[in-house]
């Protein structure tokens, strides 16, 4: 089945969403279970406001979940099939390249 142009985009969207080093390393440290923001700011080389602003994309993706307790935002993946893509991702770049088949006339 093909999909028409609106799909293909909002599939693309979604691949875009994967497309940053520091995004990957949320989804990666929310596999664990629910942190505050206090907490993946600590856990990653990165700014307080770049944390947020990428846990943002991921919230508006619907990726994550965010629960306000007190003074506290915590997030949490709430889509678990970004392990599977993630997964599948992985599972493909440590396979060796395929060799490029011969070609002939």
């Amino acid at each position: 089945m093909k999909l028409a142009p609106p799909d293909l985009e909002r599939v693309a969207h979604l691949f875009r969403v994967f497309a940053e080093a520091t995004r990957l390393a949320l989804l990666q440290e929310l596999k664990d279970g629910p942190k505050s923001v206090g907490e993946l700011v600590d856990a990653l080389p990165t700014t307080q406001a770049n944390v947020s602003k990428q846990l943002k994309m991921l919230h508006e993706a619907g990726l994550i979940a965010r629960t306000k307790q007190g003074t506290s935002v915590i997030y949490e993946i709430c889509e678990p099939i970004v392990f599977e893509l993630c997964k599948l991702a992985c599972d493909k770049l440590n396979r060796p390249a395929a060799k490029p088949k011969k070609l002939s006339f």
